[in-house]
């Protein structure tokens, strides 16, 4: 028997564990598609909700905020890059790449749901910073994500200039945060069990049919507590 599963993706679009994590997750889905269906609802967490616009240099970030040296940045741009290899996702990030504000990004997201085309979003938003070492704190650029995922740039850049949905991703943070979410990505199924960081495909899929195999010897009419 084929098991639905809600699934909350914590995330953040400046997160390069998260597009490794996303695109191994729906790997792992497509493998364990025997025993279970999935719904995704991408939920907001800003990794540096007081960055400026402008944005600040990649590798002087790590270094201020971690202690890591252009050394070490760099390796693990390169770890970054191979697991993104490994997932089917290019990162192009280099020591002049730049992190950015993500909030705007997160509101785009919110009505991305509403409108049935969140994941499409989503992805779009991960290539257009990762791979295109866009900007996504420009209005531009989200809007172009937008017309990528099959919405309407016209309706997205009103949501953009309006300021719209700001309360609910304020909101949907602070929810997640007060649960103890304290980094990304972090993938909560069914709102019972947690799994967090960007594991690979074979972790997912063990971790998906482990948990359909629970929730099947739950009986008929009885919800999992």
């Amino acid at each position: 028997m084929t098991q639905h599963l809600k699934i909350d993706f914590i995330s953040d679009v400046a997160c390069p564990w998260c597009i490794i994590g996303l695109k191994g997750l729906e790997q792992a889905l497509a493998k364990a598609a025997d025993v279970v269906e999935a719904e995704i609802t991408f939920q907001p967490f800003e990794l540096n909700r007081g960055m400026p616009p402008a944005g600040q240099n990649l590798v002087e970030h790590i270094g201020e905020k971690y202690g890591s040296t252009p050394e070490q940045s760099a390796s693990s741009r390169e770890m970054i890059r191979s697991r993104g290899a490994e997932v089917g996702f290019p990162f192009n990030m280099s020591e002049g790449s730049r992190i950015y504000n993500t909030f705007d990004a997160h509101r785009l997201l919110h009505w991305a749901g509403i409108t049935g085309h969140q994941r499409e979003l989503k992805h779009a938003l991960f290539t257009a910073y990762f791979t295109d070492g866009a900007n996504v704190s420009d209005q531009g650029v989200l809007v172009d994500a937008a017309v990528a995922a099959g919405l309407d740039g016209d309706e997205a850049r009103e949501v953009l200039a309006s300021g719209r949905y700001a309360e609910e991703v304020r909101d949907a943070e602070q929810e997640w945060i007060s649960r103890g979410i304290r980094s990304v990505p972090a993938i909560v199924i069914n709102g019972r069990w947690l799994i967090s960081g960007g594991q690979p495909p074979e972790a997912f899929e063990q971790a998906l049919r482990g948990i359909a195999a629970e929730l099947g010897q739950v009986p008929a009419g009885v919800s999992p507590s």
